[in-house]
């Protein structure tokens, strides 16, 4: 009987690394952060996210520090004459022009809306749903699919926590939008909405599993399912292991791409398989978590560890020759999510005595 894929005490070592008294830095040159590309707004939301996860085996004081930092940072990032979150920020703390792009206004709305439900710090609560009120307007216009599925899944945090009125609205457009999107693909032979596909490729589809369970939409929840399924064979190699769509993409009737594999698309497949087992319950979800789990430690293409957890860091992907080497904030924090809702699940499992080794044995058919 196979033995689960091993856990790693949490190390914030590398996040420390990489972050200043501003936020966290993009990129990084190896291990060393790269300042030259400054701050986004896109990696200081998943930093939240972290440090919202990292408070169940730390406790709030280990993360209260850089929960309000990049809290802040959100706020400040937020242009309230616009409406809209700006995205890059020069490390003198000056905000760079342009268009934020409608991604980075999603994972703002998302990781807003987790403060909400799991922050434990009153304060912080309240002052995140300040921030969620004022950016909704603006956030619920979001076009492109994965910022819709970002801001969908901020308002499903809000409404189990604090509901709203305008959360509710917002999410029944939201949901209504993207499932009619789905709805264009074809069952059978490409049952994703666009062209091709390409990054973070799962989010969208976790975001219709979760509006399903909320709204109790059959509809919406057996197409999730049935994407997601098409998204587990399509991304699993013969021999069993994860193998996602590299940063070459897959167009609809072309082959996909095999590198470069990046570490977003095995945590955005977990979560978006958490959620399938959570609305289901059947076993080959909970193995698809633990594939793309085992992705990050070597159960891979080139059978190379990807994550590095005594720090805390993740290479920045997995390329035809190897590890890219660099360890920037996406590739880490990808990482650190991934490891922790391992964590959860797994300890969930424990508590219902349910054998996870059983669950190996099924992610390796």
């Amino acid at each position: 009987m196979s033995e689960p894929t091993p856990l790693y005490p949490v190390s914030r070592e590398h996040l420390d690394v990489l972050t200043d008294d501003v936020a966290i830095m993009q990129h990084a040159i190896g291990p060393i952060p790269d300042p030259a590309h400054g701050y986004c707004t896109d990696d200081v939301a998943r930093a939240l996210q972290v440090d919202l996860l990292h408070q169940r085996e730390l406790g709030w004081d280990a993360v209260a520090a850089s929960a309000w930092r990049n809290l802040r940072f959100l706020d400040d990032a937020f242009d309230r004459p616009t409406g809209r979150f700006r995205n890059f920020r020069g490390v003198d703390g000056s905000w760079l022009d342009g268009v934020a792009s409608e991604d980075s206004q999603g994972r703002a709305m998302l990781a807003i809306g987790k403060t909400i439900a799991s922050a434990l710090d009153p304060v912080m609560v309240e002052s995140a749903s300040f921030l969620f009120a004022e950016a909704l307007p603006g956030a619920r216009s979001v076009r492109a699919l994965r910022a819709q599925a970002s801001v969908l899944l901020g308002c499903d945090a809000m409404m189990r926590a604090a509901p709203t009125a305008s959360a509710e609205v917002a999410y029944r457009l939201l949901a209504d939008r993207l499932g009619a999107t789905f709805r264009q693909g074809s069952p059978t032979a490409w049952p994703w909405p666009e062209a091709r596909l390409t990054y973070e490729n799962a989010l969208p589809v976790q975001a219709l599993i979760v509006a399903g369970q909320f709204f109790e939409s059959r509809s919406m929840l057996k197409t999730g399912l049935e994407v997601l399924d098409w998204l587990i064979v399509s991304q699993t190699d013969p021999s069993g292991h994860l193998s996602p769509v590299g940063n070459g993409w897959w167009s609809r009737g072309g082959a996909k791409s095999r590198f470069d594999q990046q570490p977003i698309e095995a945590t955005a497949l977990l979560l978006a398989a958490e959620s399938a087992y959570e609305a289901t319950g059947q076993d080959r979800y909970r193995a698809a978590m633990e594939r793309a789990y085992a992705w990050f430690l070597g159960d891979n293409d080139l059978r190379l560890p990807v994550s590095i957890p005594e720090r805390g860091a993740s290479f920045d992907g997995l390329t035809p020759r190897g590890v890219n080497t660099n360890q920037g904030a996406e590739s880490t924090l990808m990482w650190l999510i991934a490891v922790e809702h391992i964590r959860a699940v797994r300890a969930s499992e424990r508590g219902a005595e349910l054998p996870v080794a059983k669950l190996m044995v099924a992610a390796a058919r």
